[in-house]
């Protein structure tokens, strides 16, 4: 179990893009809103990056490629990705969380976590955060979902409990009660291929997994079984990293299903290039390395990386050598993960922001 008194509060926006959209358009409200590439009547390549809650009534979700979500919703509304709005908006919304925040660690365009261990206790930590999304409904116009957990695993998956516009809190005497019933796949980290290796073991839920013999998860997962045996149990000590000191900006997707399609890994890089190239704006830094990250059926997992003529966080530049990287890597192999790293950036930070910790 978690120790310390800690208090992990897990601030995830509520489809954000899509969500920007509608506040920019309010004749969008209650429509199903998509944004990403371009469907071209459903010819399009590339890859949804966000939707609506109404659009995922339709089956439409992140990651997939345009062209299905075209099939599923032909009636949607379809927009370009707008990376200078988004970080504008995220920074406003991220300067609202740092206010309330101990220590503060924003994970992505959307997301933070908060360490609140001083608020006091697991009251004061819900009061403070049903404070927090007011807060944000009211000077943004926007929803987020909040988890409140011992952890950041926990906070993160409590979050995602009650989606959209949800307050979920998990004391810690309820971190295993909370984990145990939940499908394996609710960790994260645990994309289609683990899940499907963990359900060949007859492990279904949390519960199952934190009673499974480690070694036997230690013998199909590597390093990997180990984390996700101790985080089903409960114990997660990863602190809330504090703003100094970044060292790289990364973002990454577990694909659903292992893919070697050419049209949707390069449209999912761009989207992870764009999304981790609007983190860097909103955060007013600049980059000089960029990183890409493929992971193959079997966690073989291979990078490339290419140092830029000078420092910049302009998204078309960073996506353009994140393009180049990935030529290489579009060879007819299934992968199962795509990321992209910042690193090498100019304006004070040194540490790294990669969800690598939960081992994607």
């Amino acid at each position: 179990m978690t120790t310390g008194g800690r208090i992990i509060l897990h601030v995830d926006m509520d489809s954000f893009f899509a969500s920007v959209e509608v506040r920019r358009d309010p004749s969008l409200a209650g429509r199903p809103v998509i944004v990403g590439a371009d469907p071209k009547g459903g010819a399009g390549r590339g890859v949804v990056s966000t939707c609506s809650y109404e659009a995922r009534r339709y089956g439409v979700h992140s990651g997939m490629p345009i062209s299905r979500a075209y099939a599923l919703c032909p009636h949607g509304v379809y927009l370009p990705v707008n990376h200078p709005l988004y970080a504008r908006v995220s920074g406003e919304i991220m300067a609202i969380l740092r206010r309330h925040a101990d220590r503060f660690e924003q994970v992505s365009i959307d997301e933070a976590y908060l360490d609140v261990s001083g608020a006091g206790g697991f009251a004061a930590a819900e009061a403070l955060a049903a404070a927090i999304k007011r807060e944000i409904r009211e000077e943004e116009g926007l929803t987020c979902s909040i988890g409140v957990a011992p952890g950041k695993v926990v906070a993160k998956i409590a979050s995602d409990y009650r989606k959209p516009d949800g307050l979920t809190v998990i004391s810690p005497g309820e971190v295993v009660g909370f984990l145990a019933p939940l499908p394996a796949a609710k960790m994260p980290g645990v994309g289609a291929k683990t899940g499907e290796d963990l359900q060949r073991m007859g492990v279904r839920t949390i519960g199952d997994l934190s009673r499974r013999d480690v070694q036997d998860l230690t013998a199909r997962f590597g390093r990997h079984g180990i984390l996700m045996h101790r985080l089903a149990r409960g114990i997660d000590d990863a602190e809330v990293q504090g703003r100094e000191g970044y060292k790289s900006v990364s973002r990454e997707r577990t694909f659903d299903e292992d893919t070697a399609d050419p049209s949707v890994l390069s449209g999912t890089l761009v989207e992870l290039a764009d999304v981790a190239a609007g983190t860097l704006c909103a955060d007013g830094l600049r980059c000089r390395n960029v990183t890409v990250k493929v992971r193959y059926r079997g966690f073989q997992t291979h990078t490339r990386s290419r140092t830029l003529e000078r420092f910049t966080s302009d998204p078309e530049a960073i996506r353009r050598a994140a393009s180049g990287l990935l030529l290489p890597f579009l060879n007819g192999t299934d992968v199962r993960l795509l990321g992209v790293r910042l690193s090498v950036l100019e304006g004070g930070r040194t540490r790294q922001t990669s969800m690598d910790e939960f081992f994607s």
